[in-house]
């Protein structure tokens, strides 16, 4: 959760320090000119970072093994990006509906090392990675609720296109293993989540946000798992 704050923080830090510099930010009353200039569909492209992991009950076995390890086992975010376009469609004084269609990096990250102290030297470490590649597809309401500041939140459905382990295995700075293995075979193809989040959006076209995905289908195909996903995003935009 720490880390979804920072973003936030981060995109509206950004927001006001383009504002400061003389960008005129976009009003969005029923007085201003929001009807003259977004009485019309607008594209746009959009691309930025994802920070995405695994939640739910083989999640939880995780994290008991990492308590158990004292250290030797850690869990991480697997970094990413997601990069599409999207279509803003006026329905009235301040409010948007946006669906959009991208590609986005998903997944996370184990990593290990021998749990000895005389080892250290060794730098002996073990990391796995899940990389799952997704088709997003979502449907956002947008409500702007000041110059250029807006919140928007929708369902999204994801393809899964294509999921791969990457198994690291190394010691003394050299890698004896580098290997990745297809594990689309138990993965659910589509996946639902909820989209959420907050930006800010300028005269020019210019956009910032930053958002959430909750996964609420199981990744597994059987459902035998409870493990979802969950990804912070951080994004940058351009409107046409």
């Amino acid at each position: 959760m720490k880390k979804i704050f920072l973003l936030i923080a981060v995109a509206i830090g950004l927001a006001a320090a383009s504002a400061e510099a003389q960008q005129k930010p976009v009003r969005y009353s029923t007085q201003n000119s929001y009807n003259s200039i977004s009485n019309q569909p607008r594209f746009g492209i959009r691309a930025g970072l994802n920070l995405a992991d695994w939640d739910g009950e083989t999640m939880q076995s995780v994290e008991d093994l990492v308590d158990m390890s004292a250290g030797s086992v850690s869990r991480e975010m697997r970094k990413g990006f997601h990069v599409g376009g999207y279509v803003s469609i006026p329905i009235g004084p301040g409010f948007e509906i946006e669906p959009g269609l991208q590609y986005s990096q998903k997944g996370t990250v184990l990593r290990g090392k021998i749990p000895m102290e005389k080892a250290d030297f060794m730098n002996a470490n073990v990391t796995l990675t899940n990389k799952a590649e997704y088709l997003d597809l979502p449907v956002l309401a947008k409500v702007y609720v000041g110059e250029g500041f807006h919140i928007f939140v929708g369902p999204q459905v994801s393809y899964l296109l294509s999921n791969k382990v990457a198994a690291e295995a190394g010691a003394f700075g050299y890698k004896a293993l580098n290997q990745e293995w297809d594990m689309n075979s138990g993965f659910r193809e589509l996946d639902v989540a909820v989209s959420g989040g907050l930006g800010y959006r300028f005269a020019n076209g210019f956009n910032i946000s930053a958002g959430y995905d909750y996964g609420v289908n199981p990744i597994d195909s059987k459902g035998n798992f409870e493990t979802y996903n969950r990804v912070v995003k951080a994004s940058v935009g351009f409107s046409f």
